[in-house]
């Protein structure tokens, strides 16, 4: 077993880290896409399983449950996910740590505090809070509500229902039910339900959500990164409350939407986040949009604020997370779930290139080469937002396509200037793929 810490080692600028000197970094891989792509183009050497020891491993979750706790680390090694990430990024505890940190907010600061973690749906996990969910049907007849199996994902086994005679054959389901008698029966898929946003936000008649990414290379203190890029995800059929059993109506998942008759996949149903915040700001002004951006801002501090007392902090593990938020007509901001998996697999060229240009960035923040100062702002198209606390924007560094009209140094949805960057990197991978 390695010694859990959670201070980060410091070094001066120039110093090489302990472990890796002079030395190529040494990767693994549990995935042969982009990041594999990019991991090779770094001219980092790949450790195949069984082959020796790494300095880096982009490893699958699974890897991290079974293996992780029975490891050796050296100090400088860099591992893609915290021991249990799942604390935000599974559906159901995602909406019971919000839950509970709402009412932490409201006992030491008051409702209005407490009111700010109100950019997720009411919610319930079933079959332990059915009865409970019960009384909020009964309460408010005629809401949709939407059921997602909590460990599934791609848009798996969603469905809306308006009557609750619509879940009877889920709720007849009774493994949950123990009997002494008999053999232990296996438990029940946990599912959670929530309330249904029933007026999005449209654009061509079409429901969207936003794919963000927010890198954290610590919990204690807490450290997070905004990335400027990102995309807004179409649903490939016009929006409509007529049909809330088609799922190309309601579900923006690329994994259910490519597999609609008329589905392109080159043009696909993406726009990048640029586009969109120009189109808002055509819309509505600069002023609306950016108090929209501000609300986003609050969901991606306040969600890692409502799990940072309980990750498990260790100067090995950073982690990217993908947030879906989902826009409404009023234009709040309304958090889905955190992924801590994002898909990697490009859809299409442009794709590719967003993918590859948030990859070389991940790894340029992490700095295993120790390049950095460890002062920056801004690493190629991440910011950072918070380090132990808010941070500031420095004077005359706003370089949004329209000014914020607030201090917070973010800036989603803004120039990211990574064309000349990632046509470098697009080089080395066509060399990196000769070899």
């Amino acid at each position: 077993m390695y010694k859990n810490s959670n201070r980060y080692p410091s070094y001066r600028l120039g110093e090489r880290k302990r472990g890796i000197g002079d030395r190529v970094i040494r990767f693994k891989c549990g995935l042969q896409n982009t990041i594999y792509d990019v991991l090779r183009a770094k001219g980092w050497q790949e450790v195949k399983d069984g082959d020796g020891e790494f300095d880096f491993y982009w490893a699958d979750v699974g890897w991290m449950r079974e293996y992780f706790d029975h490891c050796y680390l050296e100090e400088h090694v860099r591992i893609n996910h915290f021991r249990n990430h799942y604390e935000l990024t599974r559906k159901n505890l995602m909406v019971k740590n919000l839950k509970r940190y709402r009412k932490q907010l409201e006992r030491e600061s008051g409702k209005l505090e407490a009111s700010k973690c109100d950019f997720f749906p009411t919610s319930f996990e079933l079959p332990s809070e059915y009865h409970i969910f019960v009384e909020e049907f009964k309460r408010t007849p005629g809401t949709i509500w939407i059921m997602k199996p909590v460990a599934k994902s791609q848009g798996k086994g969603i469905f809306l229902f308006r009557k609750l005679k619509d879940i009877t054959d889920w709720k007849k389901n009774d493994t949950y039910r123990r009997d002494d008698r008999q053999e232990e029966k296996e438990a029940p898929e946990t599912y959670i339900v929530s309330r249904y946003i029933d007026r999005p936000y449209v654009i061509g008649g079409k429901k969207f959500d936003l794919r963000v990414y927010v890198l954290v290379n610590s919990y204690i203190p807490l450290k997070a990164w905004l990335y400027r890029s990102g995309f807004a995800r179409f649903s490939n059929t016009r929006f409509s409350l007529d049909s809330i059993d088609d799922t190309y109506v309601h579900l923006t998942n690329v994994a259910v939407q490519k597999t609609a008759p008329d589905y392109d996949p080159e043009k696909g149903c993406k726009w990048s986040l640029q586009q969109f915040r120009q189109y808002l700001i055509a819309k509505h002004g600069i002023e609306n949009v950016s108090n929209m951006f501000r609300l986003m801002d609050d969901i991606f501090i306040k969600s890692l604020h409502s799990v940072q007392k309980i990750m498990i902090n260790d100067k090995h593990c950073f982690e990217l997370y993908g947030y879906d938020i989902l826009i409404d007509v009023e234009l709040k901001p309304w958090l889905i779930e955190v992924n801590a998996s994002p898909s990697l697999t490009a859809s299409n060229d442009e794709d590719y290139n967003l993918k590859v240009g948030l990859l070389e960035d991940v790894l340029h923040v992490l700095d295993l080469e120790n390049k950095l100062t460890g002062k920056e702002k801004r690493i190629g198209g991440f910011d950072l937002m918070w380090n132990d606390g808010p941070v500031q924007v420095d004077e005359g560094g706003v370089d949004c396509i329209s000014t914020p009209t607030y201090s917070t140094n973010t800036f989603l949805g803004c120039d990211n200037d990574r064309k000349r960057q990632v046509k470098h990197l697009m080089k080395q991978l066509q060399a990196a793929r000769k070899q």
